[in-house]
């Protein structure tokens, strides 16, 4: 198995070990308590169905300067393109 390989199952192995860390957190909860979205330490997730208000807040968020934004649907973080490209227009 070469170096690339072995990162690349690496990779794999802790992105799935992250998911079902966030499931397990939910599912250790009563139902009622459920969110299907919060974070494991600095790691957010979020499992809910997307709609378009979410992907507009994370995807192209005029309101702030943050590049990394929490993912729309599932664990870690997606880029905020509008301070990238509109750098000027934020305070």
């Amino acid at each position: 198995m070469t170096r690339k390989q072995i990162s690349t199952l690496l990779l794999a192995g802790l992105g799935t070990a992250a998911v079902g860390a966030a499931i397990f957190d939910q599912m250790r909860r009563p139902a009622e308590q459920r969110t299907w979205h919060g974070s494991l330490g600095p790691i957010p997730y979020d499992f809910r169905w997307p709609t378009s208000e979410r992907l507009r807040e994370k995807l192209w968020n005029k309101e702030t300067s943050r590049v990394l934004m929490p993912h729309v649907f599932g664990v870690g973080w997606t880029v905020n393109f509008y301070p990238l490209l509109h750098p000027d227009r934020l305070s």
